[in-house]
């Protein structure tokens, strides 16, 4: 729908401001009319919008390449679509991965071709959620950008390395959009609770609410402006000319988190999460979590967190604990918010249940210690590279037993320098799988020492 039609849906004002009939049925949703119409009025991605960045030379120079934008929602993957048809005067045209087949694609296709031939008018043919299509279906887009019948967009959450054949990938401009930051959703929803488009200055919005908004929205503008809308809606069914916190939690169903990502609460909820797991509270780790996913909190600072944990305070009496974590911070990149709440919780259960040991960051930080200390020998000279011409001269490697030849696969030998030779670093617990280590290692410094 064109801007100016938004104007003339039944109820909108004539003047078109001060009340909210943008916002009644029979207008577009709030994220449609605000959505930006150059690429000067997109908010964030700043090195999407660079002066002479790809993106802005395939727009301003009116090129035909495809793009392949990969980001999580709500960051413009749409929007961008929308305004290179735009700026570039092509046709546009959108084709949802969800409910179209490859004899959709291949009409798409042919109608953009014959449109070419005939009037001469190019298309952007937009693919929203890309990975969704198979392989035949990606396969069918392959002759409208080859042949550049198409200038093809396709959008995408998860990781096109993964989700999108080669062919295809590497007929495109990959571009990554990163996840809008607070000052960025709070400049969408400012822009549109004042602009001609939106609310025009029917309703003003305090600060509270406002924090509110930007937090749930969690990087999503379209989350942000859905949001908003119907936090007006609110406040107009109560006549009042001011969206406040109440009126916003009772709109969206949610009540606030008082949680300020970058304030003491983010540094004290994350402090209780993590110290929850080491006391091994599962029921208390998952109520942090539950906290920082509410408040918005960025779910890979909360991943990177489990993987630190993982070694620091579990180690080797489970040696499967860093796999998980890792696991799930793969996951949080892959499938992104909300689903990656659950790979999140379980990995925190997973953490808090196991057997805890310290063996690890106990062990890393007394090396380093002595390291720091000036407790830096040279080189046994058996262990010292032996493979250019001239070390065995020196005496390098001469003396030095390869352990495989030796029962055990263990060989009775000095590693460290002289001034560490006796050094305890690692001292293994008897928690967890990590007391069948103890045991193993002890033996092994025995035999090594020649003990």
């Amino acid at each position: 729908m064109p801007d100016d039609a938004l104007f003339d849906a039944p109820g909108a004002a004539p003047d078109g401001g001060g009340s909210l009939s943008h916002a009644r049925h029979g207008a577009a949703p709030l994220a449609v009319r605000m959505r930006p119409r150059t690429l000067d009025e997109l908010v964030g991605q700043g090195q999407l919008r660079a002066e002479g960045s790809p993106l802005r030379r395939l727009i301003e120079g009116d090129q035909s390449m495809s793009l392949l934008l990969w980001g999580p929602p709500g960051t413009g993957k749409t929007t961008i679509a929308s305004i290179v048809s735009q700026q570039t005067s092509r046709r546009f045209v959108e084709v949802s991965a969800v409910s179209a087949g490859v004899k959709e694609v291949r009409a798409a296709i042919d109608a953009a071709r014959s449109d070419l031939v005939r009037t001469g008018e190019e298309t952007v043919l937009f693919v929203d959620e890309v990975h969704r299509f198979s392989k035949a279906q990606q396969d069918a887009l392959l002759p409208g950008v080859e042949n550049r019948w198409v200038t093809l967009v396709a959008a995408t959450t998860e990781n096109p390395f993964f989700s999108v054949i080669s062919p295809l990938l590497s007929r495109s401009l990959l571009l990554r959009l990163e996840s809008l930051t607070d000052d960025d959703v709070a400049d969408v929803i400012e822009q549109a609770l004042v602009d001609e488009r939106g609310l025009a200055g029917a309703v003003a919005l305090d600060d509270d609410a406002r924090d509110h908004l930007v937090r749930l929205a969690g990087g999503d503008a379209r989350r942000a402006l859905t949001y908003l809308e119907a936090s007006a809606g609110a406040a107009s069914s109560k006549g009042l000319d001011t969206i406040d916190l109440a009126t916003t939690e009772t709109a969206v169903d949610q009540a606030a988190v008082r949680y300020d990502r970058q304030g003491d609460q983010h540094y004290d909820v994350t402090s209780a999460f993590i110290k929850s797991i080491r006391g091994s509270d599962a029921d208390a780790a998952l109520h942090y979590l539950a906290r920082m996913v509410e408040a918005g909190e960025d779910p890979r600072f909360i991943a990177r967190r489990l993987v630190i944990l993982a070694s620091e305070d579990i180690g080797l009496a489970d040696p499967t604990a860093l796999t998980t974590a890792v696991a799930a911070a793969q996951a949080v990149q892959l499938i992104g918010m909300p689903e990656a709440r659950l790979n999140l919780a379980q990995a925190v259960i997973a953490l808090a249940v196991a057997p805890k040991s310290n063996a690890v960051i106990m062990a890393i930080d007394a090396a380093q210690g002595d390291v720091r200390a000036g407790k830096i020998g040279s080189v046994p000279p058996h262990l010292r590279d032996a493979h250019y011409a001239g070390a065995k001269d020196l005496g390098h490697g001469s003396t030095y037993t390869y352990s495989h030849d030796e029962p055990f696969g263990i060989a009775e030998q000095q590693y460290a320098p002289d001034v560490v030779a006796d050094a305890r670093y690692y001292r293994p617990t008897a928690l967890g799988a990590e007391s069948a280590v103890k045991e193993r290692w002890e033996r092994i410094r025995r035999i090594v020492r020649g003990r």
